[in-house]
């Protein structure tokens, strides 16, 4: 990884840089350009006419960044509230969302079958009364009685403990799941979508919020600790720790305002063009949730060069922010200078303008350098 960059990285997005900064004076006087509700015939437009052509990576179904709530303080500013979101991967970025509440949120994922599980998630957002209702259509585990709305979230999961799945109630979430979107929302899932959100609801369904784990170790945080788990003052943060996190996310999925997309991060298309409705709606890009996809990207040729350029293309403010996560053993390995902690993961936040200062001045030769730019 070291080779990637051996030479200043200028490919002329200062240019870009200086005119994202002019942009934020008016961007957020009219915020409100930002549509409301999206229709469900202009959401499944942007998923068509924003997406690009997918890629293959291991599927996950479940994030595995046990460190991802430690950010969660920084990014709390009246600033990032009304604003755009964008990030990758499947449920973690609804925990973002629910606490810098944006007016609209893009979802990346290289990997179409992503883009399907978020559509799953949305139609049980869009089906479920609450939080433990949310859980038993999603892990497909009848409801346990006498729990109501007002229960701690370690409280949910532990009524769920000993109820195992059940192999009727499953069809019957899958058939509402593909009727919700296909019928009601008359989104034209092709059979390959239909056999990926089959796959998808059956792998809650098998392996139950004690046993799903995100991709790796077998030592990864299953379902239940992660959205159990707190942030560094003891204070839990997930999407489901409380009620109120929960209606955030599912009023905005009932909008139509979390859309997910099929993107490359190093690709021609995507990006560039959620920026461009990112703009064309007088907005800017707050939060940009990367994961650790820029590992892969400086193991690719040019492709790490290709997404600096791509961000630069966005409108941003000196309050846009990348997060991003490294884990344990390749922090040590690169000799990532990072403080010590006991979680597998790293999670930092960077300011983005800054950042890409930083590329341009040819300061961000290899992945190691990535980690440089922090708050």
């Amino acid at each position: 990884m070291s080779g990637v960059f051996r030479r200043p990285v200028l490919f002329g997005f200062a240019v870009v840089t200086v005119a994202c900064l002019l942009f934020q004076g008016t961007a957020r006087a009219r915020a409100e350009e930002i549509p409301s509700t999206i229709s469900d015939a202009e959401f499944w437009r942007l998923i068509t006419d924003l997406s690009e052509n997918g890629g293959q990576f291991p599927q996950q179904y479940m994030s595995n960044e046990d460190s991802a709530l430690f950010v969660i303080p920084g990014l709390e500013s009246a600033a990032r509230r009304n604003g755009i979101y964008v990030g990758v991967g499947p449920e973690q970025n609804f925990t973002y969302i629910a606490a810098i509440q944006p007016r609209l949120s893009f979802i990346l994922d290289i990997r179409r079958d992503n883009m399907i599980e978020l559509l799953m998630y949305k139609a049980l957002f869009e089906l479920s009364s609450d939080r433990a209702d949310f859980l038993s259509r999603l892990f497909a585990r009848k409801r346990p009685p006498n729990l109501d709305s007002r229960a701690g979230v370690q409280a949910i999961f532990d009524a769920f403990r000993p109820i195992e799945a059940d192999a009727d109630f499953y069809a019957r979430n899958l058939q509402e799941v593909t009727e919700r979107l296909a019928g009601a929302h008359h989104f034209p899932l092709n059979d390959a979508d239909r056999t990926s959100l089959a796959t998808a609801m059956n792998a809650f369904r098998t392996a139950g919020p004690y046993s799903l784990k995100g991709f790796g170790d077998t030592t990864n945080p299953p379902y239940a600790a992660m959205m159990a788990a707190t942030d560094l003052a003891g204070k839990q943060r997930s999407y489901l720790a409380s009620e109120e996190n929960f209606r955030i996310v599912q009023d905005l999925q009932k909008k139509n305002l979390i859309v997910p997309l099929v993107g490359d991060f190093a690709g021609a298309k995507a990006i560039r063009a959620v920026g461009q409705y990112v703009r064309d709606h007088n907005a800017v890009v707050d939060v940009f949730y990367l994961s650790n996809v820029e590992r892969y990207l400086f193991e690719q040729d040019d492709n790490s060069r290709r997404f600096y350029a791509n961000v630069a293309a966005l409108p941003l403010n000196s309050n846009s922010l990348f997060i991003r996560s490294v884990t344990s053993d390749i922090s040590r390995r690169l000799n990532i200078p990072i403080p010590d902690q006991t979680t597998k993961w790293r999670t930092f936040l960077s300011p983005i303008n800054e950042f890409l200062a930083a590329v341009n001045g040819g300061k961000i030769e290899t992945y190691r350098d990535v980690f440089t730019i922090v708050k």
